[in-house]
């Protein structure tokens, strides 16, 4: 199954933008549905975005209001997050999540329906 890094993760001013990419080696990677989640310091873990292996089909948690955006380059087997319009809040570690899937056009929200996991990366917001 695929190995998942992330990276473009650091320090933004409010307002500011950042792109985070997850890059995954050793599989199918087309066949995989993805998702970001991300944990905010004495905070449980929560999902960001998903996104299903066609990329036909997303999902967004409601807090985000349409600042990310969730894409995927399968020729080039790394998925990405646009976050536009950080706020402090969105302070966090973010993981990527991936899960071999038969439907193209599924994505999964829930942790546990994810296998593997990515090593996360440090995204700090300040005001």
């Amino acid at each position: 199954q695929v190995q998942l890094v992330e990276s473009g993760g650091g320090l933004v001013q409010a307002g500011g933008s950042l792109r985070l990419s997850c890059a995954a080696s050793g599989g199918t990677f087309s066949r995989y549905a993805m998702g970001w989640f991300r944990q905010a310091p004495g905070k449980e873990r929560e999902s960001v975005a998903a996104i299903s292996w066609s990329g036909g089909s997303t999902y967004y948690a409601s807090y985000l209001k349409g600042r990310f955006t969730i894409s995927r380059d399968n020729a080039k087997n790394t998925m990405y997050l646009q976050m536009n319009s950080l706020k402090p809040e969105d302070t966090a570690v973010y993981y990527c999540a991936a899960r071999r899937t038969l439907n193209s056009n599924y994505y999964l929200t829930a942790q546990y329906e994810y296998d593997v996991w990515g090593q996360g990366t440090q995204v700090t917001v300040s005001s």
